[in-house]
């Protein structure tokens, strides 16, 4: 029985049943969207702070490089930080399986000199998360606040901030 070389270029060419995964470096202006399979290097994206229409383009462009089917599942991380939890909300409605880490946690080499870059940041991010993934205890994860403890705090820092502002314009 012999394979037909049609067949063989189809079978290569099909959809791999694979997770995705990414890790999302968030600051003011600017995402680093950091994706791969686990099989093969990164692929790097930025986006405007915000633009969720974006970042799903990313993730569709990141399953066709990594040749993944459309409904492979992706595994997201990223840091705690200023933004709240509206992202971790939005990527779980697009069906995400995102975490958010407690930065201090993120194991980092104390006897090494540390560059300090998005990009060196995403992939690092992003190692961890294969880990984290594969059963490795590399980092604490934040459970979600409700919405209104969530908004309980964000009122508290806004009041804080506001207080701070105009301490510094009496002085």
């Amino acid at each position: 029985m012999s394979i037909s070389r049609q067949t063989v270029i189809q079978d290569q060419e099909a959809a791999i049943q694979a997770d995705l995964y990414m890790s999302i470096e968030l600051s003011d202006k600017k995402w680093q969207l950091t994706l791969s399979d686990g099989r093969r290097g990164p692929g790097r994206y930025s986006v405007e702070a915000g633009d969720t229409a974006e970042v799903a383009q990313c993730i569709a462009k990141a399953k066709e490089r990594c040749k993944l089917q459309p409904q492979a599942k992706v595994h997201s991380c990223y840091e705690a930080g200023r933004d709240g939890w509206w992202l971790h909300r939005w990527l779980v409605e697009q069906g995400i399986d995102n975490i958010v880490i407690d930065s201090p946690s993120i194991e980092v080499n104390r006897h090494a000199r540390r560059a300090k870059t998005d990009r060196l940041d995403g992939d690092k991010l992003l190692s961890m998360l294969l880990r984290h993934r594969a059963g490795e205890r590399v980092w604490s994860v934040l459970h979600e606040p409700s919405a209104e403890d969530e908004d309980a705090r964000r009122t508290h820092r806004e009041l804080a901030r506001r207080s701070i502002v105009l301490q510094s314009s009496w002085r």
